[in-house]
């Protein structure tokens, strides 16, 4: 049975969606079936998807998560929903020119989600937009490691 994967995408100027889009390529194949879905309209029901979730976000403004994640982030912050069962994980992008708020997006979500009771699976990613690095690079080179923990998770989860 393949493993089901959503990536969920909060992003202001696009870089998020392309991070997105490059490891769906990476991943999607007979052993697994990603769907990016954007933040814009999202509530807690994506949650009840079968498989595990890649929360993909970019930071905004004084550490912010972006304007389409907005009114997801403030409805699961505002309604609390248990998430014992939801396995995820964060690509956080960030710039560290601006240290105060250094990738606080991807903190965030993964603080607010583990508060929820979800499971993070390996550590929360913080690409840095000044290390030269382009962001879907290191995804790319972050994917295989990510994808084994995911399917290790959703096998223990069964």
């Amino acid at each position: 049975m393949p493993l089901k994967l959503t990536i969920l995408v909060a992003t202001m100027t696009g870089t998020a969606q392309l991070v997105a889009q490059e490891l769906q390529l990476a991943w999607e194949d007979d052993d697994t079936e990603v769907e990016v879905l954007q933040m814009d309209g999202l509530d807690a029901g994506v949650f009840s998807r079968e498989g595990v979730f890649l929360v993909c976000t970019s930071t905004y403004g004084q550490g912010d998560v972006p304007d389409n994640a907005k009114a997801f982030y403030d409805a699961l912050c505002r309604d609390r929903p248990g998430l014992a069962h939801v396995r995820y994980g964060v690509f956080g992008l960030g710039d560290r020119t601006y240290a105060e708020t250094f990738n606080f997006g991807g903190k965030r979500f993964d603080d607010l989600l583990a508060g929820l009771g979800a499971k993070r699976i390996g550590e929360r990613v913080q690409h840095n937009a000044s290390s030269g690095e382009m962001p879907e690079d290191t995804a790319l080179e972050w994917a295989p490691k990510w994808l084994a923990l995911a399917r290790e998770a959703a096998e223990q989860a069964a």
